[in-house]
């Protein structure tokens, strides 16, 4: 969540990196380019005829409940785009209020995954990012999971024990790709580090623009279920952002 009335900070201090920030205002086209090709070049591991699984992560502090609705909305593209590719598994897993956290049964249907969240009510409370990727962890060491989209917009945690974290789902090829909301810019580089550390990326979440925002996350979707020849023919096919990538692939 964003800072609040008391004016907490949204890093502890001394957190901050030498990491550089892509220039604020949105998800500019190179930012979008860049993210679209760290998704292109992330190596997947999946058994043929595996569906593949997503844990789709969210900030539910009562800061981000503008934009609740409209990742409501996109999910439902993340399933349309990966029918063909023989489905996708979702888990809705979020944070908010005084250490309350929630993990959902695994959806393979927009329909039942939409249910399930508009059964969530943002509240106030602070970050609990660590918790996500504790639980990601614990699912990946339990069964396979392709990759974690994590959606937030600040981090009042110990970065250096949420890049540890990272650091081991890297090692369980788990690649997080975390959307940042707002300007935060401590909050920002934290989710770039957690990006770079397990292999995902980081853009940003701009319910502005939210067609660019349903392409970048269908595409990470495509990717879990398919891996990056899917991933490759669904850019070819929709064009757009995603066309970018084919840039890459030459």
């Amino acid at each position: 969540m964003a800072r609040d009335q008391n004016n907490r900070p949204a890093t502890r201090p001394g957190a901050e990196t030498s990491h550089k920030t892509p220039a604020q205002g949105g998800s500019g086209a190179g930012e979008v380019q860049a993210f679209l090709n760290q998704v292109r070049s992330t190596p997947t591991v999946r058994k043929p005829g595996e569906v593949g699984r997503l844990i789709f992560a969210m900030d539910a502090t009562a800061s981000r409940e503008p934009t609740w609705d409209q990742a409501m909305h996109t999910q439902a593209e993340m399933f349309q785009e990966t029918k063909a590719l023989g489905g996708l598994r979702v888990q809705l897993a979020y944070y908010r209020g005084f250490g309350e956290f929630e993990a959902s049964d695994w959806y393979a249907d927009a329909d039942a995954l939409l249910k399930r969240m508009t059964g969530v009510r943002c509240l106030g409370g602070r970050t609990q990012i660590a918790k996500v990727l504790k639980h990601a962890r614990k699912e990946a060491k339990a069964r396979r999971i392709n990759a974690v989209v994590f959606v937030g917009d600040c981090m009042e945690e110990d970065v250096d024990e949420l890049c540890h974290l990272a650091g081991e789902l890297g090692l369980l090829k788990v690649p997080v790709f975390a959307f940042h909301e707002g300007r935060d810019q401590g909050a920002r580089r934290a989710f770039e580090q957690i990006a770079r550390l397990s292999g995902g990326a980081c853009c940003a979440f701009d319910a502005s623009a939210a067609k660019q925002l349903r392409e970048l996350l269908a595409a990470v979707a495509v990717f879990a279920a398919g891996g990056r020849r899917a991933l490759a023919a669904y850019s070819e096919k929709r064009g757009g952002m995603t066309q970018l990538l084919t840039h890459q692939m030459k």
